[in-house]
């Protein structure tokens, strides 16, 4: 039996960050449970109190391949680098021959800073550049390759 998971973010913005990470990998904002109209609909069934709807933000991928992302907000920021990070093949990896691959990252990078991303740092292999690190909106750690 294959195990499905999720990944869940803990965040200030969690509708912010939602927004960002769904331009940066392609997803889209999660429906509303299987029953239900809207999450609006589930959170008054499961009788979360109105002040804590938008305390989280959901995304899901398109093509239902990757996993789902929940983004819950959490009272203090970010502190300390990320002991999981993210590696975003938005240049189709390693295997993508280097003279079609570097151009899809540079183009990646800019579009997600103009979205907010803060550039980290831009690694190099074998004397070229490779990936780079940035951090999103919230600071957390992230790769494009």
């Amino acid at each position: 039996m294959r195990i499905k998971w999720n990944l869940t973010i803990d965040c200030v913005h969690p509708a912010k960050l939602a927004e960002f990470w769904a331009l940066a990998l392609g997803y889209t904002a999660k429906p509303a449970p299987a029953g239900f109209g809207s999450w609006e609909e589930w959170f008054a069934h499961h009788e979360i109190p109105k002040d804590e709807w938008d305390q989280g933000a959901y995304l899901c991928d398109p093509d239902g391949v990757g996993p789902n992302l929940s983004f819950l907000q959490v009272p203090e920021s970010k502190v300390v680098k990320n002991r999981l990070h993210l590696d975003v093949q938005v240049g189709g990896g390693r295997d993508v021959p280097w003279e079609v691959r570097w151009p899809r990252v540079v183009q990646a990078v800019e579009r997600l800073a103009a979205a907010g991303a803060t550039v980290i740092h831009e690694y190099e292999l074998l004397g070229r550049p490779d990936h780079v690190m940035l951090a999103d909106p919230e600071g957390n750690e992230f790769c494009l390759v």
